[in-house]
Parts: C-alpha cells; sequence; structure tokens
C-alpha cells in the first residue's frame, strides 16, 4: 500500500482522542494566555481617562459591558475602545487629550447611549438638562518648570484652548524680576471648574505638554477632616459625618495661664 492512500485511511478512535486532546490543551494554553495578559493589562492603568459622566474606575470596570457605543457616538473620534498593548483594561473606552481631547459637546451624546450605567447621566444633569461643565474627567495639572509661561515667555495657549474660560483656567500677572521690564502671565488651573477635557493640553506648544491631564484622585491630596475653610460653608459639608475626639491628661485640667507659666518643661513632666 502507498504512502498516499494510507494517509487517506480514517483515524481511529485513539487518535482521534489524543488529537482533540491536544487542541483542547492548545485551546486552555491561549486562553489562559490571553485571560494573564488581560489581567496585566488591567492593572496597568492608573492614569486611564475615562469619557464624561464615567462611575469612580473600580465600579466602571465591573459595569461597563465593553459595547462600545459610547465610542461610536462621539462626533469627534476622542473616544478609543482599549486594545492589547494599550495597557489599558481590553475592550473599556478611553481618551488621550494630546491627541484628540474631548470638545465639551453640549448634548454629551456618548452618555446616554450608555446602556450598563458605567456613564451615570445623572452625573452631569442638571435641572432636568444635561450639562457639560459638571462633567469629571481629570483635573489638568502644570509643570511649572516646563511651562514656558513660567520661564516669562508670553504664552497662553492653554488659557485661549480652555471652553470654560476664565473659569477653568485663568491668567496671573507678575512682575518678572529678572527683566525688570517684563510680566509673566501665568496660567492657574482651579479644580472645582476643570473638567478634565484635556483640550489644555493638546494646545500646549511645548514639546511635551507642560499641562496635562490626570485623574481626579491622582492629581489632588486630601486635607482630611483636621483642616476646614471656616469662611466656606460648602467645606464645612466636608465634616457632617465627622466625630469629635476629646483626650483629657493632667494638663487638660489646667489652666491656659498656668500651662504657660509653667513652661516647657513642666509640660513635658505632665
Amino acid at each position: 500500500m502507498s504512502n498516499h492512500s494510507k494517509a487517506k485511511e480514517p483515524l481511529s478512535d485513539r487518535r482521534k482522542f489524543i488529537l482533540n486532546m491536544a487542541k483542547g490543551v492548545g485551546y486552555a494554553a491561549v486562553g489562559g494566555f490571553l485571560w494573564s495578559a488581560y489581567l496585566d493589562e488591567a492593572k496597568a492603568s492608573p492614569l486611564i481617562l475615562r469619557p464624561p459622566a464615567a462611575i469612580p474606575e473600580k465600579d466602571f470596570l465591573k459595569t461597563c459591558i465593553k459595547c462600545g457605543l459610547c465610542v461610536e457616538a462621539c462626533p469627534y473620534d476622542t473616544l478609543k475602545l482599549a486594545k492589547p498593548g494599550d495597557h489599558k483594561p481590553m475592550g473599556t473606552p478611553f481618551f488621550t487629550p494630546r491627541d484628540i481631547p474631548c470638545y465639551m459637546c453640549e448634548d454629551i451624546p456618548c452618555v446616554p447611549v450608555c446602556p450598563s450605567g458605567a456613564l451615570d447621566e445623572s452625573s452631569v444633569t442638571v435641572n432636568g438638562q444635561l450639562d457639560i461643565n459638571t462633567a469629571d474627567m481629570g483635573l489638568a495639572v502644570i509643570d511649572e518648570n516646563s511651562c514656558i509661561a513660567f520661564w516669562g515667555i508670553q504664552c497662553d495657549a492653554c488659557y485661549r484652548a480652555c471652553p470654560i474660560l476664565d473659569k477653568a483656567i485663568t491668567i496671573e500677572y507678575d512682575q518678572n524680576k529678572r527683566t525688570g521690564k517684563h510680566a509673566f502671565l501665568k496660567p492657574v488651573v482651579h479644580a472645582d471648574a476643570c473638567t478634565g477635557c484635556g483640550m489644555c493640553e493638546h494646545a500646549c506648544v511645548t514639546e511635551k505638554p507642560a499641562i496635562f491631564i490626570l485623574p481626579r484622585e491622582v492629581a489632588m491630596g486630601k486635607a482630611g477632616s483636621h483642616y476646614i475653610k471656616g469662611w466656606d460653608k460648602k467645606d464645612e459639608a466636608r465634616l457632617k459625618d465627622a466625630h469629635a475626639i476629646h483626650t483629657t491628661t493632667k494638663v487638660s485640667k489646667k489652666k491656659a495661664v498656668d500651662k504657660l507659666n509653667g513652661g516647657l518643661e513642666g509640660l513635658l513632666n505632665e
């Protein structure tokens, strides 16, 4: 019998079983590889910027179904779906302001189409109307060392590009003592008005942007309940659930004058 005729012989049940097992192991290995790659991508995304009205990142990853409807709805191709190599959770929407910022559409078309609630329409709604100015995609941060306005070179590109003109970014005038006859025009970002749209980063004239968008939880510090702006009623709201802690020592029982008269040594001995 020729080799050619042998090749056409039907596979035995044993050989079929072995081949199917090998395929199964191969598929499992590939699947495991892809899953591990996905996990690596998911872990490597602390600075990702999401569409307007995105819920907190931890909840977003659980809620987003990776349908891509928000990406399709964006008229400026701002939003992208993460793919392998982007170092972001695969299939989730994000944007890179330096490439294409959010152009602050008044009707925010990417938000109402979200079927899962990963983009919360109520968070950008005021008096029953969508308001893009209430979006919170991130916060602009200025690197004063590389911003040429802080060198004394006149530049207001980020200020002019800001869609919430003179609110999210203002210009602070300061004397240039180096020359004695010029003024600094320094951009100042106001966190309470900045939406993180990234138009400032897109417009920045430096080779690597000196103003850039970061997720707000990365860009901002936290004062905690130890400090409060006593002149700001809104800031007082942070303390509505705070509980006072009172400590009592021997020093606490003394009058303030007695404490002062006792000196530092007296306080240390208490």
